[in-house]
């Protein structure tokens, strides 16, 4: 039979876990500030006149460096502009957010779905199921997948939508993770008594998956699917900063780095302020995942229970006894 849902206080006490943390509530933070800062950028582009895509020449100087200090910085543009072209650094960093976060959510969410897939059907089916899909497994772990990556965005004819390629290709190679992940833990439920309890009863495989398999391994998803984000932005990061990533001019805080190292010496804040940007989201994913991993961990919400029995006063004479305290023996 499915487990019952853990109860109400349970519950609370993983959010009091997680809430205790310090670096997962800050990790916590910084992800919404930068889902804000998505999700607010056309206001801000409103709001200071300037968008991502607008060349403003007057803001450079003859050799098109920004003029003025901290490379142009002004009530008007907040991180100062673009060298050459004269765009608002703060619509580019904060558009690029938008196309850095959705990449990364969508393809980790690619990877998610087929890597679950495959680990509930290998570890579950067993047999000539799961030796197909661990080779497969292995093959994809070993593909080399930058090589791939630029050759592939030299042949996609360009009417393709780069974000929607850099998803699909991002997220299938990210998948074998998962998958091993997820495998190893079906093939130790499907040992449990309740599994084969509702096997001899003749429920289907389908539903004993969903109903009994899934509900056990939904905490790992979840911690899963958290700490995998920041590399699903690094890696599209990463391919801009090589050129095969967005297409310009739509802004990629990778293709704004890459840019900026050859005006690092005239105009540093070209560099920082979209390389601040990429390093602050993905140590926010980093420590709110390290923070959810602790939080769902069973070991911790033993300890933090026993801890708490352990402190309470005892409203009659506690006995010596393990077995008659509800220890084990």
């Amino acid at each position: 039979m499915a487990q019952a849902p853990p109860p109400r206080g349970q519950r609370i006490t993983v959010w009091t876990r997680l809430r205790r943390s310090r670096p997962a509530m800050i990790g916590l933070a910084l992800v919404v500030f930068f889902v804000a800062l998505a999700a607010l950028a056309p206001a801000f582009s409103a709001i200071t006149g300037n968008s991502p895509y607008a060349y403003n020449p007057d803001a450079l100087g003859p050799d098109t460096a920004p003029t003025g200090p901290l490379g142009g910085v002004s009530a008007q543009h907040w991180f100062g502009v673009e060298p050459r072209t004269g765009r608002d650094l703060f619509a580019i960093v904060s558009y690029g957010a938008q196309v850095s976060l959705l990449i990364g959510l969508a393809s980790t969410a690619v990877s998610i779905m087929v890597g679950v897939a495959v680990g509930l059907i290998a570890g579950f089916y067993g047999g000539v199921a799961d030796r197909l899909l661990s080779r497969l497994t292995d093959i994809i772990f070993g593909f080399p997948f930058l090589i791939f990556a630029i050759a592939l965005s030299a042949t996609v004819p360009a009417s393709v939508p780069r974000p929607l390629l850099l998803i699909l290709v991002i997220g299938f190679f990210g998948w074998p993770s998962i998958a091993r992940v997820v495998r190893s833990e079906t093939l130790s439920l499907r040992e449990r008594g309740f599994v084969r309890a509702a096997a001899a009863q003749g429920i289907g495989s389908g539903r004993i998956i969903i109903r009994e398999i899934i509900p056990n391994i939904l905490a790992t998803i979840i911690v899963f699917t958290t700490v995998s984000i920041p590399g699903k932005i690094g890696a599209e990061a990463a391919l801009s900063f090589l050129g095969v990533g967005v297409n310009p001019p739509t802004p990629s805080w990778g293709r704004s780095i890459s840019d900026a190292i050859s005006w690092v010496q005239v105009d540093p804040m070209y560099l920082i302020f979209p390389g601040m940007a990429l390093f602050l989201v993905t140590l926010g994913f980093n420590m709110f995942g390290d923070g959810l991993r602790d939080a769902l961990d069973p070991s911790e919400a033993e300890a933090s229970t026993t801890t708490s029995t352990e402190a309470a006063p005892a409203a009659a004479p506690v006995s010596t006894d393990p077995l008659s305290a509800g220890g084990q023996a």
